[in-house]
């Protein structure tokens, strides 16, 4: 009798739950970015915000939640209640690099979140001082090689993904080259356009101006494929920098617990936004690549890249804060 009790209890609750995501969304969505406003995350938030909005029915609000490179929003995130209206537009190194750098950064990838999927990828660029008699990669490594105190790169900050593409690079190629971290990728892309370092990596959306114009030289992006906004720029590895295929990318989580109606019907607006010609066409304007994952992968794909990041800190001796 007990037992019967319990099950119908059981089946009682999932019902409520059942219809309560049937009636979602019935009031405005929260989309949580960690990032300050005007940046390439902000501005990507915003743009998938307006056409999340019109494919649910209900305004959709960004709300920057900015400090340490996406964590508060991450951590508000974990915190909120689980009825799908708190999301967050999650730029990957926030999952898969923050928590390796920054001290009090603690992430659980496996019971924090409730994964909802990817919508683009980003890619790196490597570009150097536009003076400089080095046309490739192969070049720029010779070069380090044969004067080991001459190679400098600028980055965002100890930590940054622009700092650990270039400590992938002196990994793979044994290449000596002094980092110099400054605070944000602006101040780094002047000093290597007015040569007081030899390169930096920067994301496409924004390399590619500087490219463009001419102030600097790209070398390789550092994505598996060519990038479509920079067409004649080869790939790290087709530039003879073997299995270096790195990208970032921005996508959709949840607090653990969201229930799965909710949350699929959140990968499902998703996948339909990311075919949509203008958001598609907006997108590779500002050199990103669509590339979708549900959610599951998306997890799978978080903690992979957490594990190759782990690596690539650990042979760097980077430590947390240092």
């Amino acid at each position: 009798m007990k037992l019967t009790t319990a099950l119908c209890v059981a089946a009682g609750m999932l019902a409520i739950g059942a219809a309560q995501a049937g009636e979602w969304p019935s009031q405005p969505i929260k989309l949580l970015v960690g990032y300050s406003p005007g940046g390439p995350v902000d501005t990507s938030a915003r743009t998938f915000a307006k056409y999340l909005s019109d494919e649910l029915g209900q305004p959709v609000v960004v709300e920057n939640r900015t400090g340490a490179s996406g964590m508060i929003a991450a951590q508000a995130t974990s915190r909120a209640t689980a009825d799908g209206y708190t999301i967050n537009f999650v730029a990957s190194p926030t999952l898969t690099i923050t928590p390796l750098i920054q001290k009090n950064a603690k992430l659980d990838l496996d019971n924090e979140f409730s994964y909802i999927g990817t919508m683009v990828d980003y890619t790196n660029v490597l570009v150097i001082n536009k003076d400089l008699p080095i046309k490739n990669v192969n070049e720029l490594v010779a070069y380090a090689k044969a004067h080991p105190d001459a190679v400098s790169f600028g980055s965002a900050g100890i930590g940054a993904s622009n700092h650990l593409s270039a400590e992938l690079l002196k990994q793979k190629t044994d290449a000596p080259m002094l980092h110099v971290p400054y605070r944000g990728n602006s101040p780094a892309m002047m000093d290597v356009i007015g040569g007081k370092i030899t390169f930096m990596f920067d994301i496409s959306s924004t390399a590619k101006t500087y490219v463009d114009s001419g102030k600097v030289r790209a070398l390789a992006v550092t994505s598996k494929e060519r990038n479509e906004s920079l067409p004649d720029v080869p790939t790290m590895m087709e530039a003879g920098v073997k299995d270096y295929a790195v990208t970032g990318w921005y996508g959709m989580i949840g607090p653990k617990g969201l229930p799965e109606a909710i949350r699929a019907r959140l990968e499902s607006a998703m996948k339909t936004i990311a075919q949509n010609p203008d958001f598609v066409k907006n997108m590779k304007m500002g050199g990103y690549t669509i590339d979708v994952y549900d959610g599951a992968a998306l997890h799978k794909r978080a903690k992979n890249e957490y594990a190759m990041w782990k690596d690539v800190i650990q042979k760097a001796g980077i430590t947390k804060d240092s």
